[in-house]
C-alpha cells in the first residue's frame, strides 16, 4: 500500500476469491467441484496474466501484425507491475489446489487465510509456501523461546551480509558490462557473468534467509528454499537445491498433472520441456526468460538421458579411485552450463544475450598474452596494481571497481567458508556450541561487517533481483 495503495485490492479479490473457493471444494463433488477449481485458477491467474503479460503478449502481436501488414489497434498499456504478484499469486493457488485435493481443509478464518497469503516475511520474494506447512502454525500459541530467537535473527543477518555486502557489490562488475555489452571481449564478459551467478544467488538466497529468520523470530518455520546449488554435480541437482519452494511448485502443479513420467520417454520430454517454459515466463515478460527456462530444460533432458551412463561410469573402479577429481568436474561443468544460461536470464534483450553469448571466448589469447607480461612484471608492482592492471586490459576501469575488488575478494572468503561448512553439515549447530565470547565477536564483526562495507563503494543500494517478479 504505501507503492501504490489501491493496489491492495488485488490481494483483497484473491483472498476474497479463494477463501469463498475453499469452502465450496470442501463440500462439492464431480464436474462442479472441477469447475470451482478452475474459476478459481482464472481469477488468479488473470490477475496476473494481465499486470504481468498483457503487454508481453501485445507488443508480440503488435509485431506480427506489422510484419504480416494488418492493421492492429490495441496499444501498449502503462502498467505497473505490483511488487511480489507471482509470489503471492502462486501461493494463494497452493491453497485451492491442495484443498481441491484433500491434503488441506479449507481454513473458516478468513482472517488466518489473509494472513497465510500476506505472511509479510515472504510475500513479495518468497519462498512460495503450501497450507499444510502454514496455516496450522499460525492457528498454533507461540511463546518466547531465547534460541528459537536467537537463532532467527542469525538468519536474517546472514542474509542481510550476503545481500548489502555480497550482491549489491558484485553489481558493479554486472551492470557496466550487462548494461552495455557491445565492445567488451570473453574476458569482461566472463567476469561479469560469473560476478552475476554470484549477485543473484546472495541477493536472493540472502532474502530467503531474512525472510526465514524473521519468520522464525516470530515462531513461524518456513521452509529452506536454498541448499547451496552452486555445489550441484548435475542440472537436475541443481534444481533440487535452487529456489526449492518455486521448482517444487511447478513440479507438483504443473509438471505432474502433464502426466510427468507416467506416460513414456517423449512424454516425459515434453513436459519437462513446457514445465521448464513456463518456469522461464514466470519469471518475466520478455523472450530472454523464456530463452533461460528453455535452456534448462534441454539440461535436464540431457542430464536424465545421459544419467545411466554417468551412474556406471561413477560406480566403475576408476571413477571411485578419484572420486575427489570427478566430483569436482561435475560441480565445475554443472556451474558452468548454470552460468551460460545466467546470460539469457540477465541479458536486457535477446539481441544483447546473442551478443554476449557471441563473445564469450573471444579476446582470451590477447588477454593471456598481456596478463602473462604483467605476471612477469609483476615483482615491480604490488598484487593490488598487478590485479588492477587486468582490469585495466579487460575494459573494466572505473575508480569505484578499484576500490571495490579488494573489499568483494575479503567477502567472498567467508561466503564460500560458511557456505562449505552448512554442505557439509549444521554450520548454526556448530556456532552454537562455540564460547559465548567467541560468538558475541563473531555477531559483532558480521553487524560491523554489513554496517560499513554495505555501502561502501556501491553508491546506492540495490533492490533485491526477485522483487521484480
Amino acid at each position: 500500500m504505501a507503492f501504490i495503495p489501491k493496489f491492495i485490492l488485488i490481494l483483497l479479490i484473491t483472498i476474497t476469491v479463494d477463501y469463498f473457493a475453499g469452502i465450496g471444494l470442501e463440500h462439492m463433488l464431480g464436474s462442479k467441484k472441477r469447475w470451482l477449481l478452475a474459476a478459481s485458477i482464472l481469477a488468479n491467474i488473470g490477475m496476473l496474466a494481465f499486470f504481468k503479460y498483457f503487454n508481453f503478449a501485445n507488443d508480440n502481436l503488435m509485431a506480427l501484425a506489422g510484419f504480416l501488414g494488418w492493421n492492429y489497434p490495441i496499444h501498449h498499456l502503462e502498467i505497473i507491475l505490483p511488487i511480489g504478484l507471482s509470489f503471492h499469486t502462486f501461493q494463494s493457488l497452493s491453497y485451492t489446489i491442495e484443498v481441491y485435493r484433500g491434503n488441506q481443509k479449507a481454513e473458516r478464518h478468513f482472517g488466518y487465510l489473509a494472513v497465510y497469503v500476506l505472511f509479510y516475511p515472504q510475500l513479495v520474494a518468497g519462498p512460495i509456501e503450501r497450507p499444510q506447512n502454514i496455516l496450522h502454525q499460525l492457528h498454533e500459541q507461540h511463546t518466547f523461546e531465547y534460541q528459537r530467537i536467537t537463532d532467527g535473527l542469525k538468519w536474517m543477518a546472514w542474509g542481510m551480509f550476503k545481500k548489502v555486502v555480497i550482491a549489491d557489490r558484485m553489481a558493479l562488475f554486472v551492470n557496466p558490462v550487462y548494461d552495455s555489452p557491445v565492445g567488451f571481449e570473453g574476458p569482461a564478459l566472463a567476469l561479469a557473468t560469473v560476478a552475476f551467478a554470484i549477485q543473484i544467488y546472495c541477493d536472493f538466497s540472502g532474502y530467503s534467509d531474512i525472510a526465514f529468520g524473521s519468520a522464525q523470530v516470530m515462531g513461524i518455520k518456513l521452509m529452506k528454499n536454498f541448499q547451496h546449488p552452486y555445489f550441484a554435480k548435475s542440472i537436475t541437482e541443481f534444481w533440487r537445491r535452487w529456489h526449492i519452494s518455486l521448482s517444487t511448485w511447478f513440479r507438483d502443479y504443473v509438471y505432474i498433472p502433464l502426466g510427468g513420467n507416467r506416460l513414456g520417454k517423449w512424454r516425459m520430454v515434453l513436459n519437462l520441456f513446457v514445465t521448464f517454459l513456463i518456469s522461464g515466463l514466470w519469471h518475466g515478460a520478455d523472450w530472454t526468460f523464456v530463452v533461460w527456462g528453455g535452456l534448462h530444460g534441454v539440461y535436464v533432458v540431457l542430464n536424465g538421458f545421459t544419467e545411466p551412463i554417468w551412474t556406471r561410469f561413477r560406480n566403475s573402479r576408476l571413477a571411485k579411485r578419484f572420486s575427489f577429481a570427478f566430483d569436482g568436474i561435475s560441480i565445475l561443468a554443472t556451474l558452468g552450463l548454470v552460468c551460460f544460461a545466467w546470460v539469457f536470464f540477465r541479458a536486457a534483450s535477446i539481441s544483447d544475450a546473442i551478443y554476449i553469448a557471441g563473445h564469450l571466448f573471444r579476446g582470451w589469447r590477447d588477454f593471456g598474452t598481456t596478463a602473462y607480461i604483467l605476471f612477469r612484471n609483476s615483482s615491480r608492482i604490488n598484487s593490488a596494481g598487478f590485479i588492477y592492471s587486468l582490469f585495466d586490459v579487460i575494459g573494466l576501469v572505473s575508480t569505484q571497481l578499484r576500490g571495490a575488488i579488494l573489499l568483494t575478494f575479503l567477502a567472498i572468503v567467508p561466503l564460500t567458508i560458511i557456505e562449505f561448512i552448512q554442505f557439509r553439515g549444521d554450520f548454526l549447530a556448530r556456532l552454537n556450541r562455540l564460547h559465548p565470547l567467541m560468538r558475541f565477536g563473531l555477531y559483532l564483526c558480521l553487524v560491523v561487517a554489513t554496517l560499513i562495507l554495505g555501502t561502501a563503494y556501491t553508491g546506492t543500494q540495490q533492490a533485491f533481483i526477485y522483487f521484480q517478479f
